[in-house]
């Protein structure tokens, strides 16, 4: 059996998300870089792998996939190591939940909304749109309270199953949040997801997929 292959940015919270599958899994694989926002875009033969020129895509041992969450869960089913989903229905119903909550309704103004205009803009020279950012805090802010309602209470992960996908898909985007004066603020009004996230920060697995852009 080769090891997998994944293919797609380092900066990529998406990416990012498969890898600490990989990593919490001990699966050795290798990263592919794509970048899907280089001048020309992605290499032509990369729509064969995935067909809307998005990241991640993945291959192994002749099984191609693409999207996060297939990605992901297929990790999590076809090799060893620790489970990264809950066993019982509700559980796992609770960890699909918050990675859906997180796809829908966090990953735009977290990440474009907020992480980009207050931390990228300016790294990249363009001006900040101030506006982009006031309109996405009150959606960030939402998305932060039912992500700390929803949070096991007794912690330090989001369900009492351990680490979980659940936690592997937000993980990479409240590092990138976080970064921003606004979404260390709106992290800090959430102290269970603060804790949270100050559990999640030290594991092993987001030392190694830590991103050029943090």
């Amino acid at each position: 059996m080769t090891d997998p292959i994944l293919f797609g940015a380092a900066y990529s919270v998406y990416v990012r998300a498969a890898r600490l599958a990989l990593e919490e899994k001990g699966v050795p694989y290798r990263l592919v870089e794509i970048d899907i926002f280089a001048a020309d875009g992605p290499p032509p033969d990369y729509l064969e792998r995935h067909p809307f020129k998005r990241i991640p895509a993945f291959e192994h041992d002749g099984f191609r996939l693409y999207e996060a969450g297939a990605i992901t869960r297929y990790v999590d089913d076809a090799f060893a190591g620790p489970p990264l989903m809950p066993s019982t229905p509700r559980a796992r119903a609770r960890a699909n939940q918050i990675i859906s909550i997180i796809d829908s309704y966090g990953y735009r103004p977290l990440i474009w909304d907020i992480f980009v205009e207050r931390v990228r803009a300016p790294a990249e020279g363009r001006g900040t749109d101030e506006a982009k950012i006031a309109a996405a805090i009150p959606k960030a802010r939402l998305c932060l309270q039912a992500l700390g309602e929803l949070a096991d209470s007794k912690g330090p992960y989001l369900t009492d199953s351990g680490v979980t996908l659940a936690d592997l898909h937000a993980a990479p985007m409240v590092a990138y949040f976080s970064m921003a004066k606004e979404g260390a603020e709106l992290l800090a009004a959430q102290p269970r997801l603060l804790a949270w996230w100050h559990a999640m920060r030290e594991r092993p697995s987001m030392a190694a997929t830590r991103s050029p852009l943090e």
